[in-house]
């Protein structure tokens, strides 16, 4: 595992901005930056507050960018989307009003492509076992048994 060598304030705001104006990041992403290279927690305040001020980062623009980024691509779920969100130290209560916004059928239309293709793939005994298989893969993916539940 390599160390990282501590560097100045001004370099690590230099980076982490040029970083933020390449794509987006959190602030979660920011911190940890910060502390694998040893900066102070004075000097990682001062930097959030510059890149949050300066709109460089914006965890509410980040959650919403990164919550239509893995539907789109990746067909994650509510539950799976969430804990990445949660992962990247997002506010629960913004990644719950973010995902709130997002109607029902909107992730029925992505669950339900993915579960008629895995159905053909599923060797099972029975409906039974079958039913299950996709109900397993189905939350695998994050979603809520709700949704699994009405595209079932």
């Amino acid at each position: 595992m390599s160390t990282q060598k501590e560097i100045t304030e001004e370099l690590a705001l230099s980076r982490l901005a040029a970083a933020c104006s390449r794509r987006e990041h959190c602030t979660g992403e920011m911190l940890e930056k910060m502390r694998q290279w040893k900066l102070s927690d004075e000097a990682q305040a001062r930097i959030i507050k510059y890149l949050t001020e300066n709109k460089y980062i914006d965890d509410e623009r980040f959650a919403r960018l990164f919550v239509r980024d893995k539907m789109t691509f990746n067909k994650w779920g509510r539950k799976k989307i969430e804990q990445a969100l949660w992962m990247k130290r997002i506010d629960e209560k913004l990644i719950s009003d973010i995902l709130d916004e997002i109607d029902k059928n909107e992730w029925k239309t992505i669950l339900l492509p993915l579960l008629k293709a895995k159905r053909k793939t599923i060797k099972a005994e029975s409906d039974y076992d079958c039913l299950m298989k996709l109900i397993r893969f189905a939350l695998s993916r994050g979603f809520t048994m709700d949704v699994i539940h009405d595209c079932l």
